[in-house]
């Protein structure tokens, strides 16, 4: 048995996790790169892991995708130790991180862990959203735009079709998707987000679709070039 190995034994799901934990906690304090790394040199990689999962979901390779999310979750690990380092009352471990969402997820599934009746799917969504508001609302001390919490520093197509998501659960008209905005720097502006709206209304995702254009372009650059060193 090696040294990892007898930080845990794998008797349940999730038991390797542990493992994580520890490599992560020895780094931190071993070696100087990860000893001096903190959370605002490592916000590039929380990016840059997820779309390189994304990159690999894409392409079909799940051995790829379990490696990728190995990165990802190194990330979420990461940041939990440096945050678990914090002297000043705002520190937290990754056992908090791990119970908040588990405590989220018991909340927002009442249909699971309570005595709620739901039909489908549809309304697990419904069900969800209202509670997800009326947290929103105890946390702001009164009511809150059902926008509140769109991150407004994600890829401009991605914003938009979030935006358009939220506002359709709160019951917003969705013309106010295709209206004319005088405040769009251009025309253009006004007609991308009406084509996200349009993307939606087909069920298809703007973001997924532009990507599978973006890879369909890239085959025919290469080919062509491919053609002319030929």
């Amino acid at each position: 048995m090696d040294e990892r190995d007898a930080v845990t034994q794998p008797d349940a799901p999730g038991a390797r996790l542990l493992e994580l934990v520890t490599v992560m906690t020895r780094l931190r304090q071993e070696c100087p790169w990860d000893a001096k790394q903190t959370h605002e040199s490592l916000a590039p990689h929380l990016l840059e892991e997820s779309y390189e999962a994304l990159e690999a979901l894409e392409g079909g390779d799940p051995e790829a995708l379990r490696e990728e999310l190995g990165d990802v979750l190194l990330q979420v690990v990461f940041h939990a130790e440096v945050a678990s380092e914090r002297t000043d009352g705002t520190g937290y471990t990754i056992d908090d991180v791990a119970v908040g969402i588990a405590d989220k997820l018991v909340r927002r599934h009442p249909h699971v862990f309570g005595d709620v009746s739901v039909s489908g799917p549809d309304e697990v969504k419904q069900n969800w959203d209202a509670i997800k508001a009326a947290e929103r609302e105890a946390k702001n001390g009164g009511p809150a735009s059902a926008l509140d919490g769109v991150p407004f520093g994600q890829p401009a197509l991605a914003l938009a079709a979030q935006l358009q998501r939220r506002a359709e659960r709160a019951g917003v008209p969705p013309e106010l998707a295709d209206a004319a905005d005088s405040a769009a720097p251009s025309e253009i502006g006004t007609e991308l987000f009406a084509l996200v709206a349009r993307a939606r209304a087909a069920g298809l995702d703007p973001e997924l679709e532009l990507r599978a254009a973006a890879r369909a372009y890239r085959d025919r650059v290469r080919a062509w070039e491919q053609a002319r060193r030929a």
